[in-house]
């Protein structure tokens, strides 16, 4: 009985000599030892330590992200409003001298002042519309790169800058409106006279084959052509069983109603002509 007290005893005095800790997944330990960091962190896993000597400091390691809302600065002077994510992580083998250099309070300590610096080195080389446009990826790009610069040297990877929101003073967005729509409306005409043009080169082309077919007609129309089509013509009318009456003065017949030449006030006496009256 006594020695399974004596057991029970050095048990609990033992749990009391030795610390756990649970590294889990997308961080990293550093192990403190008297005020001293280890150079190599432990990654995921159960740790034991002397409680009395030492401490384990759990750093993320995953990507975070850091949201900022400020003003920034155009080249024009103006102010504008962004909401902006800044995306990091650290890096696992850098955590020990991320922790002795700068702390657990890397983020208001070195990742937001670098941030400041470099968006205002970046934007003020950027017209307001610029950061409403297609240029807003660059600007992102160039900040990213400024703060990379500065950081990785720290143990700290910039991911990527994203601009979340843009709010322009309300003159200039309307004016950007205007603007925009201004070119939509010159877009619009602009489809508006080519598709008159079209048309117009159509209807050009169009009479120019009529009229290069009539040209072709016109040419092959000869006094010998016209004088056979003259006796086809004649022959048609002569074999036809209605009466009437063709004029002819050899060259091309003319067909007249009897009953008007007869009454009409207007039938003229023609010399040096034939007459036909066919049944």
């Amino acid at each position: 009985m006594k020695n399974l007290v004596r057991v029970l005893i050095l048990t609990v005095s033992a749990s009391f000599l030795i610390g756990c800790a649970v590294v889990r997944e997308g961080e990293v330990g550093v192990k403190r030892k008297l005020g001293k960091y280890s150079d190599t962190p432990y990654t995921e896993g159960l740790k034991v330590f002397n409680p009395f000597t030492a401490k384990i400091i759990k750093v993320p390691v995953q990507t975070e992200n850091l949201e900022v809302s400020l003003m920034l600065p155009s080249k024009e002077g103006l102010n504008i409003g962004a909401e902006i994510s800044i995306l990091y992580n650290v890096i696992p083998q850098a955590a020990p001298d991320l922790l002795r250099t700068v702390g657990m309070n890397y983020e208001s300590n070195v990742i937001l002042p670098v941030f400041r610096s470099a968006i205002a080195d970046v934007s003020s080389n950027f017209f307001a519309k610029d950061m409403h446009t297609g240029q807003r990826g660059e600007i992102e790009t160039a900040i990213k790169e400024h703060m990379e610069k500065i950081l990785i040297d720290k143990g700290i990877s910039v991911e990527a800058v994203l601009f979340k929101s843009i709010k322009l003073p309300p003159n200039l967005a309307r004016a950007i409106e205007e603007k925009l729509e201004a070119e939509q409306q010159a877009l619009r005409m602009e489809f508006v006279l080519q598709e008159a043009q079209r048309e117009a080169d159509r209807k050009r082309i169009e009479a120019e084959g009529v009229r290069d077919a009539q040209k072709i007609i016109a040419e092959g129309l000869s006094p010998e052509i016209l004088q056979f089509k003259s006796i086809e013509a004649f022959m048609k009318l002569a074999s036809s069983p209605n009466t009437k009456v063709i004029i002819s003065d050899g060259d091309m017949p003319m067909l007249m109603d009897p009953n008007a030449m007869e009454t009409g006030s207007n039938t003229k006496k023609i010399n040096e002509r034939s007459f036909y009256k066919t049944e």
